[in-house]
């Protein structure tokens, strides 16, 4: 009876570790699957900063120069895009611009 009694409980303390493996594999493929899905992003929906800011330039015409501020209206309202997020590459591009 002792044998029986050994046998009855050990087989289902060896039962649950299987499923337990099981959904352990299958989140580390998702996680896989999520990393893929964000390293892949749409190309941007405007020309590079460096034509934006040459165009803004040459179409302004300002004779006393440009502001900063002006630059970014015009990239905004002309490409419709955020000049918030694109201020440090404009920045960027006008400090190595003017020292070429």
């Amino acid at each position: 009876m002792s044998d029986s009694a050994v046998a009855t409980s050990a087989s289902p303390v060896a039962a649950p570790p299987a499923p337990v493996e099981k959904k352990v594999t299958a989140k580390k493929a998702t996680g896989s699957a999520a990393t893929k899905a964000k390293k892949t992003t749409a190309p941007p929906s405007h020309p590079p900063t460096q034509q934006m800011v040459d165009a803004s330039i040459k179409n302004l015409k300002e004779r006393g120069g440009l502001s900063l501020l002006a630059i970014k209206k015009y990239i905004t309202a002309t490409y419709k895009c955020d000049a918030q997020k694109l201020a440090p590459f404009i920045k960027k591009y006008l400090k190595s611009a003017v020292c070429h």
